[in-house]
C-alpha cells in the first residue's frame, strides 16, 4: 500500500512537471519548426506559417525583401543554442496574449556571434506561431 501511495505521488508530480513544461515547450518546437524554414530560405512559406499578427505587420513580397536584406548575408546557420526563455502575457505595441520570447546565440557562415529572437504567441486555436523575429 505505501509502495502504491508513493508511485502515485510520483506519477502526480510528474504530470504536473509534464504540463507545465509543454506550453513552453510547445513554443520551443514550434519557433524551431519556424527557424528551418527562414534557415533554408523559405522566407514566404516562414510567413505563411507565421502569426496573423504577423502577417499583418508587412506582406509576405516585404517579409522576403526583408529577410534578403538582412537574413541572407549572414551566409549559412552554423550552429544555434538556446539562451533564454521567457514567458510574457503583455508585450508593447501587441495585444495582450501568451507569449514566450526565445533567445539563441546563432552563430552564421560570416557572423559567428550573433542573437535570434523568436517571439512566439499562442493563437486563438492553440497553435503557437511566430509573431517576431529580430538578430542582433
Amino acid at each position: 500500500m505505501k509502495t502504491a501511495l508513493v508511485s502515485f505521488f510520483i506519477f502526480v508530480i510528474g504530470l504536473s512537471a509534464l504540463m507545465n513544461a509543454a506550453p513552453q515547450d510547445d513554443a520551443m518546437s514550434s519557433a524551431l519548426a519556424w527557424l528551418k524554414l527562414v534557415d533554408s530560405g523559405k522566407y514566404i512559406e516562414s510567413d505563411k506559417q507565421a502569426a496573423a499578427l504577423f502577417q499583418k505587420a508587412a506582406s509576405p513580397e516585404k517579409w522576403e525583401t526583408q529577410l534578403n536584406a538582412g537574413r541572407a548575408p549572414l551566409g549559412k546557420l552554423i550552429s544555434r543554442a538556446e539562451k533564454s526563455r521567457k514567458h510574457a502575457t503583455t508585450l508593447p505595441g501587441a495585444p495582450d496574449g501568451d507569449y514566450y520570447l526565445i533567445q539563441f546565440n546563432t552563430a552564421f557562415e560570416k557572423k559567428t556571434e550573433a542573437v535570434e529572437t523568436v517571439t512566439m504567441m499562442r493563437e486563438a486555436d492553440g497553435q503557437w506561431r511566430t509573431a517576431g523575429y529580430f538578430i542582433q
